[in-house]
């Protein structure tokens, strides 16, 4: 099954990508005080997101874990608003919308069988994500032809724990990893290949 985003992805991005295959995956304001370097006080979403965005970095929201945001489509314009580039969900509902609205839109799976494999990948044909993330990173060496296959970049994440993980993620075909891992963050494509 071969899956064609709608549209191209985001240049940027799949540049930035190229060169540090490292997605940091923030959790709390603090870890974002941390990932931009900067020690202004953060209250709330719009806040974080636009210090993220002022640092130079391409900010995605996960729909699913931030509190308040949910299944309300309003949330959707209101991110773009703030400066979101992209949104992730496990939602195809939401990734859908978020495509029609312009955002970037990252399809989290959980693969933790082949059924689950299956319904995973048609969840994916139906909602066409930019960019598709799956968890756990330790399964891409038994789903490594389907994510190929599905013809949109993926990002590797769960249990992304060191240099080797993003090595072996790569290897397997990712586009990169996401991590809270903040020693993993600032990880160069050329770091790695001289490792």
């Amino acid at each position: 099954m071969t899956i064609r985003p709608k549209r191209p992805v985001d240049r940027r991005l799949l540049a930035a990508l190229a060169e540090h295959p490292v997605m940091a995956s923030l959790v709390g304001v603090e870890m974002a005080d941390r990932f931009t370097t900067t020690s202004t006080p953060l209250g709330d979403l719009e806040a974080t997101v636009r210090r993220t965005a002022a640092a130079g970095k391409i900010v995605f929201v996960n729909m699913d874990s931030t509190p308040g945001l949910g299944h309300d489509p309003g949330a959707l314009t209101y991110l773009k608003g703030i400066g979101a580039v992209g949104i992730c969900s496990t939602r195809a509902a939401i990734i859908e919308r978020a495509t029609g609205l312009g955002l970037l839109s990252m399809q989290k799976v959980f693969v933790t069988d082949r059924s689950n494999l299956h319904r995973s990948l048609q969840s994916i044909a139906r909602s066409h994500p930019d960019l598709v993330q799956l968890m756990p990173a330790v399964v891409l060496p038994y789903v490594e032809r389907q994510a190929k296959e599905l013809g949109v970049p993926y990002l590797a994440a769960g249990f992304v724990q060191s240099p080797a993980d993003v090595v072996a993620a790569l290897g397997h075909g990712a586009a990169g990893v996401c991590t809270s891992d903040e020693n993993l963050w600032e990880l160069r494509r050329s770091a790695l290949r001289a490792s």
